[in-house]
């Protein structure tokens, strides 16, 4: 894996709802964002024209439409994706190996990347079991079935929480990139996830990407919230 840099390594979530108020998270914080997260209602409502102004604006970008559907629609999403310079992107290991392995060849010849999604930080053990797999043992075993999956299949990261980051990185090896979704940061709200951890655990986990939301984008100063975090890395190099 290339080495990334402390900008590279977060992941601001721009979780709002109009283009005007994406621009100006992403001008008060200027040239501290590295890496900006679009989800799912942003995307619906600003689509491919906010992706091309980030990445027109020096910013990477991460795509998080979490795809899950059959191979050839995945295929020619990620195709869409690559169009556009999309740097990350994000597809549902749960989706089978062979959809994986099609978002994977989408992305041949280009920068991007495919990033697989184990199981939602959202989820605790008994929400996975009654929505997915009831007679999953633990969170552990699901996060590791998923991953072996998309390892397989090519997968170029994989997202989990960094309760399983040990796991993630035993089954991607040293070479995936390993993402950490649900980011504490003291003094903003409490995040909607169950298993959050603070900066300095998800640095101690070992993870290459940070996802932080609120604890940007919600703070006082979301500029020197951002830094904070680019400092925290820097002690601990990817």
């Amino acid at each position: 894996m290339t080495k990334l840099t402390p900008k590279e390594r977060v992941a601001v979530a721009f979780d709002v709802e109009t283009r005007d108020q994406a621009w100006r998270l992403r001008e008060r914080l200027g040239t501290a964002l590295g890496l900006a997260k679009l989800g799912s209602a942003l995307f619906v409502r600003e689509g491919l024209p906010l992706v091309r102004e980030l990445k027109d604006d020096g910013v990477r970008v991460f795509l998080d439409l979490k795809f899950h559907d059959i191979p050839s629609v995945v295929g020619k999403a990620v195709e869409k994706a690559v169009a556009v310079g999309v740097d990350w992107l994000t597809v549902h290991a749960s989706g089978g190996r062979t959809m994986v392995e099609a978002a994977v060849a989408a992305t041949a010849g280009s920068e991007t990347k495919v990033l697989a999604v184990t199981v939602l930080t959202s989820l605790d053990l008994e929400s996975w079991k009654a929505g997915a797999s009831p007679d999953e043992p633990s969170m552990e075993s699901a996060v590791r079935r998923l991953a072996s999956l998309a390892t397989e299949a090519g997968a170029h990261g994989l997202v989990g929480s960094a309760h399983e980051t040990a796991v993630l990185r035993d089954v991607g090896g040293p070479d995936r990139v390993i993402v950490t979704p649900g980011i504490r940061v003291p003094g903003t709200a409490v995040p909607d996830q169950s298993r959050t951890v603070t900066v300095e655990e998800a640095v101690a986990s070992g993870a290459d990407i940070l996802v932080v939301g609120r604890g940007v984008r919600a703070a006082a100063d979301p500029l020197a919230a951002l830094r904070s975090i680019h400092a925290a890395l820097e002690e601990v190099p990817a």
